[in-house]
């Protein structure tokens, strides 16, 4: 068992431990992965367990891989059998093996990502001829979704309220549609699977019988639905590992829920814990920061984090004017540690909100430094890429309207809005649905028609394009097939005309081709199914030397040696809608903790005296969050004492919140405790009106705490002067004369 040399004791503990439940908590950085994929090698090797009879699940398609390739290392080949990957694919394979045992759908199912369900989503609001824009289509999605992931179908839906009822209704015709489409949602691969279970004992008895050790990645992430199908395939033999960690929870806004794991105790009472609470990651000190943020929530398994990285850099706290300073403080401190041996791929930048990121992007584009963001248009969602995965799901799937909407004319090929009406009507009095009118047209010409000259002609070609596609499907590979419609479709013409965008589209055609190109062996379904549950973590290339910009809820599972968390502001984060749910700003408290134990080696946490809330410069309040990291783990001073600082003068700011813009002044609100900007110093009073600069363009002055440095530019803001000096150790700051205490150098 020499593959076992390399772990703790407790690592140890938990890949012998003897069949039966098992609950592993493990902190972040604590090699969870190293045990689960340990575990799979010791139930195969030590006890004889056949590859196939392990189901091993996690959340991400990239987590999965890792999985599989360490796990095929030590076992020096590949393991036939062995189920392995997320929680979505599981369910898709197990749904497709089990079509004849479900209404409604045949093995050739298509899996709608979010923009098909909002289609969707909006064809039953049309149907049911309901108002958009009273009921968005999003928020009626979101309510399908909860319900699904609680396992209530629409017959089970319960209304207690009229937005209830409306929401009841759509997700009936929503239903009725994807039926009609032999298409599921996401959650539709979960709730199916447990209803298939609870519908066919003989089915169940079937998985339970193959899947007789279960491994469980995440755990604390698992929604009701991702539980109940776990408990049922468990319950026969009860030989279930589950690693997860409730500080790590924060995606209760999609489903998750880290009770779970107090549920998985309750249902197995005699189960054996194991703390995982040695970190490979963070330094100590970066460890004993977020144990001093994390320990303020309730409810909670604590553990000790330690590492053999004793000490570390302290942790960075700054606080900038505004969010256009902060970004500019980022980027010139990554420079300045670019300079010190560090590559740009070392660092991320990481925030609350995607909108965030402007100021961010802005501030990289200035300097001239690559950058990748996270969350941004991912490629499975840009527009061309979307255009030939719907010509692949029409030719795997003659029933998908949504795709068959999205292509009919893309490139134009004649069918216009009125064509497409008179043919719907046409294929509904023959019984067909309009792919299948269209290959009518194509194939027999003696069927009776009312469609004449050109609009004739563009059906019956666009008919005779599908029947060969749909004939080809089962010959040829998914990249050959792509082949075909590109050449046969001229999409290249329609996508590339010549200008950087056009090429650029045709790049992400492209990029599509090789992605089907890379395992000739995926049938056009597994293809399809691959390319519909890719994650958004799973986007993060780690090839690319730039740096990354992610928010905190992308930065779930990833690790960087030199970490930026920005906007520490309450209201962003925690967010505001968190101040009246205790659930919430547990939440939020364990969405920070996360963004920290990203940090391997160096944290930088930034704040802004003001920002622009809802298109309105309003004066900040640093994150309650920061007030619990120990003084003596900070460089500089603490937002305690920064926030005492200012309380006497916090009401002379005039500036504007950018210094872009013009001055205006903005009260702060009443009864509102405000920081201060921590290049300020005290001062008794704000300073008399000015009417003409002290300072120029060009002139050396001095400051006690930044040194000596050149004015770039001076102008007066209200009753003071605004200057911006450009320091060589420290950067460009922005300054308020009054505060600054600037000493002029040979004026």
């Amino acid at each position: 068992m020499d593959y076992l040399n390399g772990l703790n004791e407790a690592q140890r503990t938990a890949v012998t431990a003897p069949p039966g439940p098992v609950l592993v908590l493990a902190g972040p950085g604590s090699g969870k992965t190293r045990v689960l994929t340990h575990r799979i090698v010791y139930l195969i090797q030590e006890l004889n367990v056949s590859p196939w009879r392990i189901l091993a699940v996690t959340f991400t398609n990239k987590a999965a891989k890792e999985m599989r390739h360490r796990v095929e290392q030590m076992m020096d080949g590949r393991l036939r059998g062995l189920m392995m990957g997320t929680f979505h694919s599981t369910c898709a394979r197990i749904l497709r093996r089990e079509t004849d045992n479900l209404p409604y759908y045949d093995r050739d199912f298509v899996i709608f990502d979010t923009a098909d369900q909002q289609q969707v989503v909006k064809q039953a609001l049309k149907d049911l001829n309901l108002d958009d824009k009273k009921f968005p289509p999003r928020k009626m999605l979101n309510g399908i979704g909860s319900a699904k992931n609680e396992i209530i179908t629409p017959d089970e839906y319960r209304a207690t309220n009229y937005i209830a009822t409306i929401t009841q209704r759509v997700y009936e015709q929503y239903q009725k549609t994807l039926h009609a489409n032999n298409a599921m949602d996401f959650d539709d691969l979960l709730m199916n699977v447990v209803l298939l279970f609870d519908e066919r004992p003989d089915v169940l008895a079937k998985y339970q019988q193959q899947y007789q050790h279960i491994l469980v990645d995440e755990f604390q992430d698992t929604n009701t639905a991702q539980y109940a199908m776990l408990k049922r395939l468990a319950a026969a033999h009860s030989n279930i590992l589950v690693v997860g960690d409730s500080d790590q929870s924060v995606y209760r806004w999609r489903g998750a829920d880290y009770r779970n794991i107090n549920r998985f105790r309750e249902s197995y009472p005699g189960a054996q814990q194991i703390l995982l609470e040695q970190n490979y990651r963070s330094t100590q000190l970066i460890l004993d920061a977020s144990k001093a943020v994390i320990q303020h929530n309730h409810n909670r398994v604590h553990k000790d984090l330690f590492t053999d990285r004793e000490g570390g850099e302290l942790i960075v706290v700054r606080e900038a004017y505004n969010d256009l300073e902060e970004a500019d403080t980022v980027v010139n401190t990554i420079q300045s540690l670019l300079l010190d041996g560090h590559s740009p791929s070392d660092f991320a930048v990481m925030y609350r909100t995607n909108a965030q990121s402007r100021s961010l992007e802005e501030a990289f584009v200035r300097a001239n430094m690559p950058y990748r963001l996270v969350g941004a248009t991912q490629f499975y969602k840009r527009r061309e890429v979307k255009d030939i995965i719907a010509y692949l799901r029409l030719a795997h799937n003659p029933l998908d309207s949504v795709s068959y909407g999205r292509i009919v004319n893309t490139p134009t090929r004649g069918i216009g809005a009125k064509t497409k009406e008179n043919l719907a009507h046409w294929a509904a009095s023959q019984g067909l649905t309009p792919v299948e009118a269209h290959m009518m047209l194509a194939v027999d010409p003696d069927v009776q028609h009312p469609f004449r000259g050109r609009a004739f002609n563009a059906l019956s070609r666009f008919g005779a394009l599908l029947d060969a596609w749909i004939t080809l499907r089962e010959q040829i590979s998914v990249g050959e097939l792509m082949d075909a419609i590109l050449e046969q479709t001229g999409y290249r013409e329609y996508i590339d005309d010549g200008t950087e965008e056009g090429n650029d589209r045709w790049a992400n055609v492209m990029e599509l081709r090789s992605v089907a190109a890379e395992d000739t062996g995926v049938s056009l379904s597994e293809f399809l199914e691959q390319v519909a549950l890719v994650a958004e973590a799973d986007n993060v290339d780690a090839t690319v030397n730039a740096t990354t910009l992610l928010t905190l809820h992308a930065a779930k599972g990833l690790e960087f040696p030199v970490v930026f968390i920005t906007g520490l502001e309450d209201g962003i984060l925690p967010h505001s809608r968190s101040f009246d749910d205790v659930e919430s700003m547990a939440e939020e408290r364990r969405l920070f903790y996360v963004g920290m134990t990203r940090a391997e080696d160096q944290l930088y946490l930034s704040h802004s005296f003001r920002r622009a809330v809802w298109g309105e410069p309003e004066v900040m309040t640093p994150s309650r969050f920061l007030n619990d990291i120990p003084f003596d783990l900070v460089d500089g001073v603490g937002t305690g004492k920064r926030r005492e600082r200012t309380k006497k003068r916090a009401s002379s700011w005039n500036w504007s919140s950018s210094s872009h813009a013009p001055a205006r002044r903005v009260p702060p609100p009443p009864q509102k405790r405000m920081p201060t900007p921590q290049y300020l110093e005290e001062t008794a009073a704000p300073p008399p009106p000015l009417t003409q600069s002290q300072f120029r363009t060009g002139q050396k002055v001095q400051h006690a705490k930044f040194g000596i440095g050149t004015v770039i530019e001076s102008k007066l803001v209200g009753s003071d002067e605004e200057v911006t000096v450009a320091f060589p150790e420290t950067g460009i700051k922005r300054l308020a004369a009054s505060f600054a205490k600037l000493e002029k150098i040979n004026d």
